[in-house]
């Protein structure tokens, strides 16, 4: 059954945030914040989006603050590298898109919304827009992301790839 999911983020943008960077609170695992996690390393967290663009929208972070990719390491860049190719194996095998956007908006010139360096991975789908979005201009979003996060952990899971214990 397909709904109508409010995208009006009007209240975060607006102030109505923890306290502290989302993303650091997330890697901290705070009760503070909605967690949508679905894989962790020693340094970087892969998440649902909880504002997505498309089901399966990914972002993935470094668990270290920082607001550059020329910040990274060299380690840092070769498992972030790694991790952007699991996500698409698993994003392949869940959500079978048809193609994929990946980047950074660096800054807030950029469309940076948070001041820490993440990476987005977003399916894209043949006839993403609709009627109903044209008309209300909301987006309609056919997956709940709680279901996205639970079919990418186990997805994550059976392929032998698990969270870090906490």
């Amino acid at each position: 059954m397909d709904y109508f999911f409010n995208f009006d983020k009007i209240s975060y943008l607006k102030g109505g945030r923890p306290d502290g960077c989302i993303l650091c609170l997330i890697a901290e695992e705070s009760v503070d914040v909605e967690r949508l996690v679905v894989l962790a390393t020693a340094a970087f967290v892969v998440s649902v989006n909880l504002y997505p663009y498309n089901p399966g929208h990914l972002i993935v972070f470094p668990k270290r603050h920082i607001r550059d990719l020329r910040e990274f390491d060299r380690d840092e860049r070769s498992e972030l590298d790694g991790l952007v190719l699991r996500c698409l194996d698993a994003l392949d095998r869940t959500h079978h898109p048809s193609g994929y956007n990946i980047g950074y908006n660096m800054g807030p010139a950029a469309g940076a919304s948070i001041d820490h360096l993440h990476l987005h991975v977003i399916p894209r789908y043949p006839r993403e827009i609709g009627i109903a979005e044209l008309i209300s201009g909301h987006r309609v979003l056919v997956e709940d992301p709680r279901t996205t996060q639970r079919l990418l952990v186990e997805r994550f899971s059976q392929d032998g790839l698990q969270p870090l214990p906490r």
